[in-house]
């Protein structure tokens, strides 16, 4: 009898990546929770694409704060620390991400993650409709949730899962819809997306298609569509949303790097959560496949300038995040035995 064939994985950059990257001083971070993966994407030394990864599973939400790294997984949200100073370089690497604190949650669905002003994660508790931040004796505690939502209930009553942040605090978060009964932001999937201050709880802007990835870049209020497959901003005095570009495919997870977006792309899953969106005929007017990977835009003209793809065994991603001054960065893990012989002495104390 023959076994089936395990299923490969492809990764393909544009001609130009690897030159953006060099000429910019850009390296990236994405998750795909289909597979539980972290990669991380740099350069090599003779300037070829360098990719690590990492296993955690069903890894989702990311973020970079100096030299902080956040991950949200399945029951954990992890805190990664970066053991290399300037200059220095581990194995032809320049950062190193040591996973120095684990906080178990239990499966809240976390999805976006941002860090406040006095250093507090705050992350996108699903389940529970709110936003969140970690405790040294419980699951989560509460901070923050929309007013349409009459009581926390671990229920995901209307799929709260974006959060942008503004000077330290959480500013604005996407929702699929203003449901509050269990699972009702599934009946609501193709208009019913709204973007809620958070200072207010006012919805500022209504009738997104499934929107992800709220992020506030250069006075913009910046998300993904993507129901649509459109990238684009709020135009909050007018309540409107402006596209900018249309990517294809599903769009979750943005991040940013001066003149340019990095927006990770997905394909539809072929269920009732994705079926009926506007984003299926939008692919068949433009003859063109679904994709998976991460495409980097321009924000002057709204042209998609380089590419990452991923091609089988990895159909989804969830996160991207930009680490500038990052040339070649990698992180250690649990599978194998690297994480027992690093250590980093701080200070003597005394």
């Amino acid at each position: 009898m023959e076994s089936p064939r395990t299923p490969s994985l492809e990764i393909s950059a544009s001609r130009q990546l690897t030159a953006w990257m060099a000429e910019t001083g850009i390296g990236f971070a994405f998750t795909t929770y289909q597979i539980g993966k972290l990669f991380f994407v740099g350069l090599k030394p003779d300037g070829g694409l360098s990719l690590f990864e990492r296993s955690f599973n069903r890894c989702m939400g990311l973020c970079a704060q100096g030299n902080s790294l956040y991950l949200g997984s399945l029951f954990q949200i992890w805190r990664f620390e970066n053991l290399l100073e300037p200059g220095q370089a581990q194995d032809g690497y320049d950062r190193l991400y040591l996973p120095q604190v684990g906080y178990t949650t239990g499966d809240v669905d976390a999805h976006d993650l941002g860090v406040d002003r006095d250093g507090r994660l705050i992350f996108v508790n699903t389940l529970f409709s709110c936003l969140a931040t970690l405790s040294e004796a419980h699951s989560f505690v509460p901070v923050w949730k929309p007013p349409f939502i009459s009581k926390l209930a671990a229920e995901d009553r209307c799929h709260l899962n974006g959060l942008a942040m503004l000077d330290g605090l959480p500013a604005f978060v996407t929702a699929v819809s203003r449901s509050d009964a269990a699972d009702g932001w599934r009946d609501r999937r193709r208009d019913g997306g709204v973007v809620i201050e958070v200072g207010s709880g006012e919805t500022v802007l209504s009738g997104l298609s499934m929107p992800h990835s709220p992020r506030w870049h250069d006075g913009r209020l910046w998300l993904l569509n993507s129901g649509t497959g459109e990238f684009g901003f709020v135009d909050t005095a007018a309540g409107r949303f402006e596209p900018v570009c249309f990517c294809p495919g599903y769009l979750r997870g943005l991040s940013f790097h001066g003149s340019y977006a990095l927006v990770g792309l997905s394909k539809p899953r072929h269920n009732k959560t994705f079926a009926g969106l506007d984003l299926d005929q939008r692919l068949r007017d433009r003859d063109v496949e679904p994709r998976c990977g991460v495409q980097v835009i321009d924000l002057r003209s709204g042209d998609l300038v380089h590419s990452l793809r991923l091609d089988g065994m990895v159909e989804e991603l969830y996160d991207v995040v930009a680490l500038p001054g990052v040339r070649r960065p990698m992180a250690l893990g649990f599978k194998t035995d690297e994480i027992r012989r690093v250590l980093n002495v701080g200070p003597f104390s005394g």
